[in-house]
């Protein structure tokens, strides 16, 4: 019990070394990272619907 106890007042000492983004900044990069997944999505789509068409004509269907 005594290992628990050190070991959470060491990660509650370190949490005091994060040095957390400010919120315009961590809205940026959530902007970021959205925008990066739907270029990503759309580019994936566009991709199945290509190869879709190209084995569907190879297998004749």
């Amino acid at each position: 019990m005594n290992a628990l106890i050190t070991y959470l007042k060491n990660v509650r000492q370190e949490f005091t070394h994060i040095v957390w983004p400010s919120r315009h900044t961590a809205i940026a990069h959530t902007l970021v990272v959205v925008i990066i997944a739907m270029i990503i999505t759309v580019l994936v789509g566009v991709l199945d619907y290509v190869f879709g068409g190209v084995v569907s004509r190879i297998v004749g269907g």
